[in-house]
């Protein structure tokens, strides 16, 4: 893809930001409509459960591999010029990282892609545990939490100063991702159908996929003809927001495509529950939700810094390139995310229940 002839008309740093709104528009309005959600999906899991909000994260992962694996064979992308094959990655980091994330995101009840987008429609809740999880990352980036971050990432990594590329490691051929991704959303389009779906949700939950590999192809066609370094990304949610966050407190902030994509996510995520009259302010309940998500939200922060990612960042973005790392913080945010549903959640319901129903006896006595 070429983009000299837009190179005439903006510079390299207001096209990256051009290029992040793009992708956050679409990213927005495909997440909102389909009410995308890992979170979701790994507390209906733990409740033994494989249903419509596992066929809509699985279709999005899928599509996520399909049209990124199909840029790849185009020529539209080359994988091993991603930042997150480029440099080294953190076995340990994945692994407490993604844990902490997984935890993170049942407290706080969504992912940080999630809290993004039920801020933009009026949730005062996720704009409250959105700002911790921004505050919280930088300090993991850059403040006085970063030290704990970088001990923790160094104490296992991966050799030779790169990310370890899983198809490359298996000699897989050409095509065997695109293949993969294909039986994936195979499966989703079937359980999907099974739960009926709207083909409308299925729709948009691709969206939220084809959005990955539009900040894949657009990051790395604008490296490979602006005159200045560009870093190639795609959707996160971690290194943006603290960014995002930096942008309004520096004098001089630094303009890329992390600076576009947020606000790309809010403007696209109003725009769609406006149209759809899902524009609703809500607030926490009670003392008690409000710490949780306060929590949920802090470890979430500095789960994904030391993860390499969120659950969007690593579990999609990464994983549709196939870095290994990124694969190995996916599996453990699902195992974090469920132990915590079962462990916090499902016990402290069946602890309510009883007293419920011992209420209901003394009543009716």
């Amino acid at each position: 893809m070429d983009v000299t002839p837009l190179l005439d008309r903006l510079d390299e740093t207001h096209l990256a930001v051009l290029f992040g709104l793009v992708t956050g528009g679409i990213f927005g309005v495909a997440a909102q409509r389909s009410s995308f959600c890992l979170r979701a999906a790994t507390v209906e899991f733990a409740r033994g459960s494989l249903g419509p909000k596992i066929a809509v994260w699985l279709l999005t992962f899928s599509t996520a591999l399909v049209w990124v694996q199909s840029a790849v064979l185009m020529g539209l992308f080359r994988p091993d010029a991603s930042r997150v094959m480029s440099i080294t990655g953190s076995w340990s980091g994945a692994i407490i990282g993604g844990l902490m994330f997984g935890v993170g995101m049942v407290l706080a009840r969504g992912c940080s892609g999630r809290l993004l987008v039920l801020a933009s429609t009026g949730n005062l809740r996720s704009v409250v545990s959105g700002l911790i999880f921004a505050v919280v990352a930088q300090m993991a980036l850059h403040g006085w939490l970063a030290p704990a971050r970088t001990y923790l990432a160094s104490l296992w990594t991966t050799p030779a100063g790169q990310n370890v590329d899983l198809l490359a490691s298996v000699s897989a051929p050409p095509g065997t991702a695109l293949a993969l991704g294909l039986i994936i959303a195979a499966g989703a389009i079937w359980l999907a159908i099974r739960h009926r779906l709207g083909w409308a949700k299925l729709v948009f939950a691709s969206g939220v996929g084809f959005a990955v590999a539009v900040g894949w192809v657009l990051t790395f066609s604008l490296s490979q003809s602006a005159f200045e370094p560009v870093s190639v990304n795609s959707v996160t949610f971690s290194g943006p927001s603290a960014s995002m966050l930096m942008f309004f407190l520096t004098e001089d902030p630094v303009l890329d495509f992390d600076i576009g994509l947020v606000p790309g996510v809010v403007i696209g995520a109003f725009l769609a529950a406006l149209l759809s009259r899902e524009l609703k302010f809500q607030g926490f309940s009670d003392e008690s939700q409000m710490r949780r998500s306060m929590l949920g939200a802090a470890l979430m922060g500095f789960g994904a810094m030391l993860a390499g990612g969120c659950a969007i960042g690593a579990g999609v973005t990464g994983g549709s390139v196939f870095a290994a790392t990124a694969w190995l913080a996916l599996l453990c945010m699902w195992i974090g995310a469920v132990a915590t549903d079962l462990i916090v959640d499902q016990r402290s319901g069946e602890a309510k229940a009883p007293r419920a129903a011992n209420q209901l006896s003394a009543t009716n006595l």
